[in-house]
């Protein structure tokens, strides 16, 4: 077991389960499992919830009960002034007998603070579907809303009302997602690997080419190209290429947050796999396994043990060199999932419906994809708007030279 974060005698705790899954649970002060906490934080894998969320969570709530310690609260007779007290707490970390004249640096930023707050919330809920008398006051019921706007089917969808949280932290509106250039893309890509037309062939790492370049053909996440094994790779045989995104353990924890999809590419990147399948298959690749189809797309080359699925640790050492080599031609804090971005923001401002890139980032929810580009469609009704005042002042300038007649 390796401890990750102690909070003056709280603390999340890895975990190995029986079945080789690593999971995280809270710990208090007598290094026990701390009761109500491990029951929510089994719920949520029980519903195959991300091991990252599962400790995310472990955080906030271990960072919930080092509170109630504090302050001397039972965990199941809270109120809605505990909760508000919890949000000053872990913006200052004061105890109840200090207040401070001059408020200092706030321990976590907003956004972190809003994510401690939803997890406590949620798990505050959980209890009370389970007959618990806790969280009765964190919601509340609204009919209707203000002004005159009401959202399609409203009348179906709302009979019963909206649940809406009590308690909430305003954050800023997001800013756009960062994103790269196709010339920056090219660049990435080529510092990787480039065609040699002289040799007739290609000259560096196919494999790390390949690897931005699905990136930015498909917005796939980083975790979802590399659990990207060669049965999910469809080459086009007189159609389109595509490839599956399927929901699987692996052994480095990545996943496909999303289940199932399945993703069209082009067949330029369709070659380039085709390439770097055929330099695999030359070092010995297809020899080491029984079922070459099973085993990964990409996997280790120049580093131990050889062929063993890569690492996301790995690829962001190839990140970091990539932004030394690069530097001044390309965004200097450039991340993998940047090329997610990029994808999705081209996607839109080529005109595809938002619901179309919202199936094929693989959002649970369109409102997701919205909410995360409404810069995009924000811009694009701008552009419009400059189109049709262009338009129309040529309109103005031919109806100025042409005689005004009776109507």
């Amino acid at each position: 077991m390796t401890t990750v974060a102690n909070l003056s005698g709280f603390r999340t705790q890895r975990l190995t389960l029986s079945t080789g899954e690593r999971t995280w649970t809270v710990l208090g002060r007598d290094h026990r499992v701390v009761e109500p906490a491990e029951e929510y934080l089994e719920y949520l894998r029980a519903q195959r919830v991300s091991p990252n969320t599962v400790k995310s969570y472990g955080r906030a709530l271990a960072l919930w009960w080092q509170y109630l310690d504090v302050f001397g609260l039972a965990w199941d007779a809270v109120t809605l002034e505990d909760f508000g007290a919890f949000l000053t707490w872990l913006r200052t970390g004061e105890g109840p007998e200090v207040t401070a004249l001059d408020p200092g640096q706030a321990r976590f930023a907003e956004s972190t603070v809003a994510v401690r707050l939803r997890a406590v919330l949620s798990c505050y809920t959980y209890h009370e579907l389970n007959g618990v008398d806790v969280g009765r006051q964190l919601h509340r019921i609204t009919h209707g809303r203000s002004g005159n706007y009401r959202p399609f089917l409203e009348h179906i969808a709302r009979r019963k009302g909206r649940r809406r949280t009590t308690i909430r932290v305003r954050q800023k509106r997001a800013a756009a997602p960062p994103t790269l250039t196709p010339r920056q893309i090219d660049r990435i890509c080529d510092a990787c690997a480039y065609w040699d037309n002289e040799a007739r062939e290609w000259r560096g790492s196919v494999r790390n080419r390949l690897l931005w370049a699905l990136l930015a053909e498909s917005g796939l996440r980083l975790g979802e190209a590399l659990g990207l094994q060669h049965r999910d790779w469809h080459t086009g045989r007189d159609d389109t290429p595509f490839i599956e995104v399927v929901a699987r353990e692996h052994q480095h924890e990545v996943r496909a947050k999303s289940g199932y999809r399945r993703l069209y590419v082009s067949d330029e990147v369709d070659r380039l796999y085709g390439e770097y399948v055929w330099q695999l298959c030359e070092t010995g690749a297809d020899l080491v396994t029984d079922d070459f189809d099973a085993s990964y797309v990409f996997v280790n080359l120049d580093r131990e043990p050889r062929f063993a699925p890569w690492k996301p640790d790995s690829v962001y050492d190839l990140v970091d060199r990539l932004r030394r080599e690069l530097a001044g031609q390309v965004p200097e804090g450039w991340t993998p999932h940047w090329f997610r971005h990029s994808h999705a923001t081209a996607l839109l401002l080529s005109g595809v419906p938002m619901h179309v890139v919202s199936r094929r980032l693989g959002h649970a929810d369109v409102q997701t994809t919205m909410n995360t580009y409404a810069h995009v469609t924000e811009d694009a009704e701008l552009r419009a708007v400059a189109d049709w005042a262009k338009l129309t002042a040529s309109w103005r300038a031919a109806l100025d030279t042409e005689p005004i007649g009776p109507c």
